[in-house]
């Protein structure tokens, strides 16, 4: 092993009271990330622009420098959830969600209270795609808990709009109180009809769960039904991304799988554990404690054979989107101590070059993603660094790296040409 990137998902933020007007990094005790730094090098990226808030997909392919809009989420999501595609297939991301009813449309969460179990997820998919009527051949595969995939067989257009509240205009992301109808964007008789294949989904998709035995169960235990399912950034494309070779990865989330198979690297992830007592913050820090230990057993017994390695932890997003910024502070704690205490003596052992950032802000006062920019850590055991005090969106508008964009940033540290 040469190189290591880890990305840290949703690591930006901005100074907020409960942190006396610290950060939810800055606040948090990182001893080990805060040596790296001060034996390492400081910098601040914008993982697109300066004014572009990137979803997860655009942030990945762009630090992987590729152009971000090479193709949109649904065509990761689905080769990620490992459904085989076509030319033509047309992939969208789904979320299971909770409205009040199909003629409001008016949003309760967009996530169903992340409270749905992929046990939960299962029997409502089964339910999908058996009694869903559509003039042409299609598959819902649920993903993690409230995510999910549709893939419509045959030869559609993706220029259409999403069905969802989240949506992106002029690079900032907007939430809606309640979703519109899916729209086509041009004239074409195809996009139309793939406009109109998609309302019917999702409309059918209320009827059949709104009074679900298990969203009624739900209920009962005074949960959100998840009883509508919204699908969004439709691709038929699949795109050609800059390939790594002898790289692997190790995560868990389809849509960075989906495109870290597309650079051409292989994937190394774990099986999440199932959420209990529909506690979503318990099966987090699960979740998390099992990807801290499966990081450092794969690295430590995968990594001599690879040149590249790309690390993604994902619960850091979470507690942004949920403004829950003790969460995020305590799973950064939780990052530090289970993964940079073992990484650093690993870089320092075997002279491996090593990047931390994150993919994108998720500030949580405004429980979105935006446009801010995210540090980033260079360390490199054989070189002199900038001497700054600690990893924090503070010390790296100080460092020497200085400002970055995304796709730059690997070339910026000398890990690709």
């Amino acid at each position: 092993m040469k190189k290591i990137l880890v990305i840290i998902d949703g690591l930006g933020d901005l100074p907020i009271k409960q942190f006396k007007g610290k950060t939810p990094l800055d606040y948090a005790e990182t001893p080990n990330l805060d040596e790296m730094a001060k034996n390492g090098k400081l910098g601040y990226m914008y993982p697109v622009n300066e004014s572009y808030a990137p979803e997860s997909h655009a942030a990945v392919v762009s630090i992987l420098g590729n152009d971000h809009t090479t193709s949109p989420r649904g065509i990761f999501e689905a080769i990620g959830a490992g459904v085989k595609l076509t030319r033509g297939d047309l992939a969208l991301r789904a979320n299971f969600a909770t409205i009040d009813d199909i003629k409001n449309r008016r949003m309760i969460d967009r996530r169903s209270g992340r409270t749905l179990s992929s046990k939960e997820a299962r029997q409502l998919s089964k339910s999908l795609n058996k009694e869903i009527e559509l003039p042409v051949k299609f598959e819902f595969v649920p993903t993690v808990q409230h995510r999910g995939v549709l893939v419509l067989r045959g030869g559609f257009s993706d220029n259409i709009t999403n069905i969802d509240v989240y949506r992106h205009e002029k690079g900032i992301i907007h939430v809606k109180d309640k979703f519109a109808w899916c729209q086509p964007l041009d004239d074409e008789e195809n996009t139309e009809f793939a406009a109109n294949v998609i309302n019917s989904f999702v409309d059918q998709s209320f009827k059949i769960l709104n009074n679900h035995p298990i969203n009624n169960i739900r209920k009962k235990r005074g949960l959100l039904p998840a009883n509508v399912v919204l699908a969004r950034d439709a691709g038929i494309e699949i795109p050609k991304l800059k390939q790594f070779k002898k790289s692997m990865a190790i995560l868990n989330m389809p849509v960075e799988i989906g495109a870290c198979k597309l650079s051409g690297m292989d994937i190394y992830s774990m099986s999440y554990p199932n959420m209990k007592n529909y506690d979503v913050y318990e099966n987090l820090y699960n979740g998390l404690s099992k990807m801290l230990r499966f990081s450092s057993k794969v690295l430590r017994r995968k990594g001599g054979k690879y040149d590249f390695c790309y690390i993604h932890f994902k619960e850091t997003d979470v507690p942004g989107h949920d403004n829950k910024p003790f969460e995020k502070k305590n799973f950064i704690e939780m990052i530090d101590k289970g993964f940079f205490k073992y990484l650093k003596k690993y870089a320092d052992k075997y002279n491996v070059k090593v990047v931390v950032t994150a993919d994108h802000s998720t500030p949580c006062k405004l429980k979105t993603h935006t446009a801010d920019p995210v540090p980033v850590l260079f360390y490199d055991p054989n070189a002199k660094g900038d001497k700054t005090e600690r990893f924090s969106e503070v010390q790296a508008e100080k460092g020497s790296l200085g400002k970055i964009k995304g796709k730059d940033l690997l070339k910026k540290v000398g890990f690709v040409a």
